[in-house]
């Protein structure tokens, strides 16, 4: 089954306490696209790059079962640019520049060899051009995700909310789940959230897990205590890449198929942290993935008896 991948492919520069990694390939798309590629292909990219985007990049993606039809090439300007520097605790961090270049007016547009998807997973971009992105599809994927972000809350909400009502799965971490609800409760939150328009929300909590809430039911997935946390850039996209992989390989979107599809996607988010950008992504293997979900289960896999 096929996905498409809508998010930017950008170049980021990131410093945290362990180093600095100067330019690197980022970009939500980006991580999306190497997670989900694990488990199903074709990955449809959508995204927009500049002239300064290295084309071996797009080649090792389209290496792995990345079709890149839709990424378009502008070849007058420049890619997004990102850079951040994350304090001590690798949960906070200050922007120190960004630079939309072509993202700033980014229209994406569906060409007719991904018309069919299976899944849609829209990453972090401006509601309008995610809009954009559904209301282009001929046939209603059988899934779509949708990530957000604050950002989006502050300057575009009645815009989100229109996407809000129009997916299957909305991700958001827990601050923005209390900010889109007014909720401090993040049961209440989801309950209000889950009035909006999604069947299921996943709240991602970091370095303490995610929830997933359907309906009356909650699964709780945790955290792999990691020694070090080298860069937590992407970590998100990644798990949403995961997240979607999973489920397209399947083909199965139910509640309990998701509960194993966000320890997937939390296996791969380990992974990215490990070092900068999307370095550990190109390296890891199926069997390293595989290891890595056996130690998930293994945290919460006890027997007790209460006499």
């Amino acid at each position: 089954m096929s996905v498409i991948v809508v998010g930017s492919m950008a170049f980021d520069d990131i410093e945290t306490p362990f180093g600095k990694s100067n330019k690197i390939i980022g970009g939500a798309g980006t991580y999306i696209a190497y997670a989900a590629a694990n488990f199903v292909q074709p990955v449809q990219q959508v995204s927009v790059v500049g002239y300064d985007f290295p084309a071996e990049e797009l080649e090792e993606l389209r290496r792995r079962g990345v079709e890149t039809e839709a990424v378009e090439i502008v070849p007058d300007r420049k890619s997004f640019f990102w850079a951040g520097k994350y304090h001590l605790d690798m949960n906070t961090r200050d922007t120190l520049v960004t630079e939309l270049n072509v993202l700033g007016d980014f229209k994406p547009v569906i060409p007719a060899s991904y018309q069919g998807a299976d899944f849609l997973m829209l990453g972090n971009l401006a509601p309008s051009v995610q809009l954009s992105v559904i209301n282009q599809l001929t046939k209603r994927p059988k899934l779509i995700v949708l990530d957000t972000m604050n950002f989006w809350m502050d300057i575009a909400l009645p815009e989100l909310e229109e996407v809000i009502s129009k997916i299957d799965v909305l991700l958001v971490n827990d601050s923005e789940a209390r900010q889109l609800t007014a909720e401090f409760s993040l049961v209440k939150a989801a309950k209000k959230i889950l009035t909006m328009g999604p069947k299921y929300l996943i709240i991602k909590k970091g370095e303490h897990g995610a929830l997933l809430f359907h309906e009356n039911q909650v699964f709780v997935a945790p955290a792999l205590p990691l020694e070090e946390v080298f860069d937590p850039t992407g970590a998100g996209d990644t798990f949403a890449g995961g997240f979607i992989g999973y489920l397209a390989k399947t083909g199965d979107v139910s509640f309990e198929s998701m509960k194993t599809a966000i320890i997937v996607g939390s296996a791969l988010a380990s992974f990215c942290v490990e070092k900068f950008g999307t370095t550990r992504l190109k390296e890891i293997t199926k069997e390293d993935i595989n290891k890595r979900v056996q130690q998930f289960r293994e945290l919460t896999n006890y027997q007790a008896e209460l006499s």
